[in-house]
């Protein structure tokens, strides 16, 4: 979906919790309802590439959760949304293509993964939403 921020109250949001992700997931099925779009699915991890909390929506396809997985993955690999990938994919594939190796292909670069943040701007983790076209996820 469109990069929107979301705020939730947190004792100190240094560490992704599960709570945290799964308020996460719940407001992304809401907007994506909201929205009318596709069926989704969700991927949240935590700033050690931890996968967190993962749901699929009935009727998101059958390859979703890996891709959420890798375009949350590739976000948190490179401390900023996956944007900034699909451009250098399109610029210097040579450098994806590495960046991919290197992480046993673990990365999707294709927008929709964004990074998790705190108050005080640090990268806690990271998000995917995929299931309906690039500009929605």
């Amino acid at each position: 979906m469109r990069e929107t921020t979301l705020e939730f109250e947190a004792e100190t949001m240094t560490d992704l919790m599960l709570a945290t992700a799964q308020k996460i997931i719940a407001a992304a099925i809401e907007k994506a309802a909201e929205l009318k779009i596709k069926p989704i699915t969700v991927a949240v991890f935590d700033a050690g590439g931890h996968l967190t909390a993962l749901a699929r929506q009935d009727g998101s396809s059958i390859m979703r959760p890996q891709i959420a997985y890798g375009k949350a993955y590739g976000a948190l690999a490179v401390g900023t949304g996956t944007r900034w990938l699909n451009a250098n994919a399109e610029s210097r594939p040579h450098f994806i293509q590495a960046l991919n190796s290197a992480s046993g292909g673990s990365i999707i670069s294709v927008p929709g993964g964004v990074m998790i943040r705190d108050a005080q701007g640090q990268g806690i983790g990271a998000v995917d939403i995929t299931g309906d076209t690039s500009d929605n996820d």
